[in-house]
C-alpha cells in the first residue's frame, strides 16, 4: 500500500492527497474536542458515526442541488471529496436559543427563537473563532458580499432541508454549523457546501424529552455520546437496530 501523503489534519479529520487532481480523502478521526481544544479524549467509533451521518446528508443535499464537496463514502472512516479553497468562516444558523447564543444575550435556553437566525465566526483557533460581522467579512476580503448573499441562501435552504429531516424522526435541530469553500471548475466560480454535518456540527434534541443527541453530552460531562450518535443514525435508517455484538462498535448499514 503506497503512503499517502497528508495535507492537513484538523480536531477531529485528517486530509489525504486524493486519487485524482482536484480531490482529497477526508478521514473521520474518534477524537472529540471541546472549549477550543481544551478538553479532548478519543471516543471509540465516532468517527464512523459522523462520517455515515454525514456522507447520508451530503448524498441528499447533492440530490437537491445544493452544491457540496462530498463525491462518495470510501469505507467506514474515509470519503472521496473535491478539493476547495475554503473560506474562512463559520456559518451558524440558529432555531432554538442555545450555547453562546444564551450567554451573550441572556436568552434562556431553549427558547425558539422569532426567527432562524444566522451568524458567523472567523476560524481561528488562537483568538477562539471570534464572531464577526459582514461588514468584517467584506472589509477584510474573507468574502464578497456576493459571496456572503450565496452563503447564506445556502444557509437557509441547508436549515430548511434538516429541520425537515429530523423533525421527521423525532429530532429538533437546534443549530448548525457550516463550512464553505470555493470550487473551480474550468473558468466558473461557485461556493459550495465543505467539512461536515453530523452530531458534531449540530445540536440535536429529542422532541418529546428535550434529550441532547450532539457533541454537547462531550462539552457538557454529560455521558453516552457514541449511544446518542448511535440513536441519530438509528433513527436515519443508517444503523442496524438490535445488531450490535457487545465490545464491536457500532453496526452500519453497507
Amino acid at each position: 500500500m503506497n503512503r499517502r501523503r497528508r495535507i492537513y489534519e484538523g480536531k477531529a479529520k485528517i486530509l489525504y492527497e486524493g486519487p485524482e487532481p482536484g480531490t482529497l480523502i477526508q478521514h473521520f478521526k474518534d477524537d472529540a474536542t471541546a472549549f477550543n481544544n481544551q478538553k479532548h479524549e478519543v471516543i471509540d467509533g465516532k468517527g464512523v458515526l459522523n462520517n455515515r451521518i454525514s456522507e447520508y446528508i451530503f448524498t441528499n443535499l447533492n440530490n437537491l442541488g445544493i452544491p457540496t464537496h462530498f463525491v462518495r463514502r470510501l469505507n467506514m472512516r474515509e470519503q472521496l471529496i473535491r478539493e476547495v479553497d475554503v473560506i474562512p468562516i463559520e456559518l451558524v444558523v440558529r432555531n432554538v436559543a442555545a450555547g453562546s447564543l444564551t450567554k451573550r444575550l441572556g436568552v434562556e435556553e431553549g427558547t425558539q427563537l422569532p426567527r432562524s437566525i444566522i451568524e458567523f465566526y472567523y476560524k481561528n483557533d488562537e483568538l477562539g473563532d471570534p464572531l464577526v460581522s459582514e461588514e468584517h467579512i467584506t472589509a477584510f476580503g474573507w468574502a464578497t458580499p456576493q459571496e456572503l448573499d450565496d452563503m447564506m441562501a445556502m444557509g437557509i435552504r441547508i436549515n430548511d432541508f434538516l429541520s425537515g429531516l429530523f423533525m421527521g424522526v423525532g429530532i429538533r435541530l437546534v443549530d448548525f454549523k457550516i463550512e464553505l469553500g470555493r470550487l473551480i471548475e474550468g473558468d466558473m466560480m461557485r461556493i459550495v457546501l465543505a467539512d461536515e454535518i453530523s452530531p458534531d456540527s449540530c445540536r440535536l434534541w429529542d422532541t418529546k424529552t428535550n434529550d441532547k443527541m450532539d457533541k454537547d453530552r462531550f462539552r457538557q460531562n454529560m455521558g453516552g455520546m457514541v449511544e446518542a450518535y448511535q440513536e441519530v443514525a438509528r433513527r436515519l435508517g443508517i444503523l442496524i437496530e438490535n445488531d450490535r455484538p457487545a465490545g464491536s462498535g457500532p453496526v452500519l448499514v453497507k
